[in-house]
């Protein structure tokens, strides 16, 4: 397998992948003549060319097929047809299908072993759906392209590495989800995953589900009969895994660094400490000028990282857009894939 040619795929070609696509390999464009790493971006050559001259990037990148026995460090693959132009910032169903189908190809190539790993910038899940692909994000698609099921959402930044039971389901059906099954399915596939970015014992706390773990069962018995248990289970298998830990003071204590990730049981357990910490304000305008974090997808046959960010379509095309979690979600790739 080519561990350190990574594809990249630029999601909606109307939201800010393909400007950070192009930042990203700007910046690493040294690593890329110098060293054994090879990206490969997917989808859009218009859009991705749009960008490169608009901010005056100088990217040299070569067309390339999929069948081609050699490709250079900085290669693209056209990812479907182009016919209308997709416009930055205009939701459309054309932008839905670039996003499946320069997916779709990064994850063939990935499952034949062409590339070590596929890197996507965002997409937009109304397009998608549009352009008649119904999922609700990477995560679902990423496990039905490669069937497999039970996949798990990893968010980090920095330290800040948190997993989910669940993600993207209604918030009263979140107790329903908390199986033994699926929390040991997720803190096994964690502890894999800190492994193989180089911990050598990990250490994971689980977080409650209710306030103050349920009180004795005042607030709810979930954490008491279902994850103390399953932690109990684990503890006895040899890993080194803590709580439940209420979620008022399990992200504290893992940004302090008392742990190595922590197993959220719904999205925005997770999403909000995480992403609060990796957004950087101005505090002149209110406005995020940088982003920080990854999203890695686990319990795949493939590696898969994304940038933990949307398709911002309110800054497409304006040569705003940071590409700090794109670099950072190239850098999460190749290390796992190094591992692999």
């Amino acid at each position: 397998m080519a561990k350190r040619h990574l594809a990249i795929t630029m999601g909606d070609p109307a939201g800010i992948g393909p400007e950070i696509i192009v930042k990203a390999c700007a910046r690493l464009s040294d690593r890329l003549a110098a060293s054994d790493l090879k990206l490969l971006i997917i989808g859009s050559r218009r859009a991705f060319d749009q960008a490169n001259r608009q901010l005056a990037a100088g990217l040299d990148v070569a067309d390339v097929n999929a069948e081609d026995a050699r490709w250079p460090n900085l290669g693209f693959l056209q990812a479907d047809e182009e016919s209308a132009a997709i416009e930055p910032g205009v939701l459309s169903a054309d932008g839905g299908r670039f996003a499946y189908k320069a997916v779709e190809q990064g994850v063939r190539l990935a499952s034949s072993g062409r590339v070590g790993g596929i890197v996507t910038a965002p997409l937009n899940k109304e397009a998608l759906n549009r352009a008649g692909y119904h999922y609700p994000g990477h995560t679902e698609m990423l496990a039905a392209l490669t069937g497999v099921r039970g996949s798990v959402m990893l968010l980090a930044h920095g330290n800040m590495r948190v997993s989910h039971v669940s993600t993207h389901v209604a918030l009263q059906d979140v107790p329903s989800r908390l199986t033994p099954e699926r929390l040991r399915h997720v803190i096994g596939l964690t502890e894999k995953a800190l492994l193989g970015i180089g911990i050598a014992r990990p250490k994971i706390a689980v977080a409650a589900l209710n306030p103050h773990a349920g009180e004795g069962g005042l607030f709810g018995r979930q954490d008491i009969e279902i994850s103390q248990p399953v932690i109990n289970e684990m503890v006895a298998k040899g890993l080194d895994v803590v709580g439940p830990v209420p979620g008022d003071t399990v992200f504290v204590k893992l940004r302090a660094g008392q742990y190595d990730a922590v197993v959220a049981l719904y999205h925005d357990q997770c999403h909000i400490p995480v992403k609060l910490l990796g957004f950087e304000i101005d505090p002149a305008t209110g406005k995020w000028q940088e982003l920080s974090g990854v999203n890695i997808t686990l319990g795949l046959p493939i590696i898969r990282t994304s940038v933990d960010h949307g398709t911002a379509f309110d800054i497409a095309g304006q040569g705003i857009a940071n590409e700090r979690s794109m670099i950072e979600a190239i850098e999460y790739a190749e290390r796992l894939a190094a591992s692999a």
